[in-house]
This record gives structure tokens, sequence and C-alpha cells, in this order.
């Protein structure tokens, strides 16, 4: 197994501190990029960050690092509600996955209560900002360590 670390996100997060700043701040992705690959260097970790607005790059994402990566954390964004194939493709993944939201997506809208990530998902970490990420970068170090 690899020491890379991959960061997927989903639609409209390239939009980060533009887009509805009063619900996702005004931290860009460029920033969350930042403070993930500080962390995860901490823990001896590379960091393979990506962004796509498509659901498919995202499965051949997850696909071509089933086995090798060190571990995989997700914001689907909206696909979160709505891609069993996200789901499936992390189902066959043999690190830990752990799926992250900016925001608290049970107090938002019914249609953003459900997850269809969470189910396959070692852990989720919801409404903590951007902060969110970095906490879950700890969790994947922790499960790697603590399988």
């Amino acid at each position: 197994m690899s020491d890379v670390l991959l960061v997927l996100n989903g639609p409209n997060l390239n939009l980060l501190g533009q887009r509805d700043p009063q619900q996702y701040g005004t931290t860009t992705l460029a920033d969350i990029e930042a403070s993930v690959r500080e962390r995860a260097g901490e823990h001896g970790l590379d960091v393979d960050f990506r962004q796509s607005n498509h659901e498919g790059e995202l499965v051949d994402w997850i696909q071509q690092s089933r086995t090798s990566a060190a571990g995989i954390v997700i914001n689907p964004a909206a696909y979160t509600h709505t891609s069993v194939a996200i789901r499936d493709a992390l189902e066959i993944v043999t690190c830990p996955v752990v799926e992250v939201h900016m925001s608290n997506i049970h107090q938002r809208e019914p249609f953003r209560h459900h997850s269809y990530v969470s189910a396959v998902a070692d852990g989720v970490i919801a409404g903590l900002g951007a902060h969110g990420y970095v906490l879950a970068v700890d969790a994947v170090a922790t499960l790697r360590a603590h399988p």
C-alpha cells in the first residue's frame, strides 16, 4: 500500500470561497488543499488532491486507487445524495474512506439528509467547515494505524 492519500472533491467545490459564503465560508479549495497537505505531511502521507464536476471521473479515480491508496477522503458534494455509482466504487476500496461535508447536511434541506456514500465510508465528518478535511486526514491516519 502506498503512502498517498486521495482527496476527492465533487461538483461545485471548485467555487468554494465564491459560492454561497454564508453556507460554506470564504475558504477556497486551494486553501483546503494547503491545510490537507500540511496535516497529511505530519502523518507521513503524500496527497493526491482532485476535484471534478463529473460523476464518471470521480468513479474512475476511485477505481484506479482502490487497492493502492493509503486512504480516501471524499466530499462528494451533490453526488452524496444521488450517486449509487460513487457508492458502488467506494464499496470495493480496500483502504480507509472518510466522507466529509463542510456544512451539516442534516440541518439543511430534507433531500440532503440522505447520503449514499455514508453506508460504505468508515467515518463521516459534517458541519465543521474546512476544518473537517483536516479531521478527515487525522481519521484516515488513525484508521490505518488501527485497522
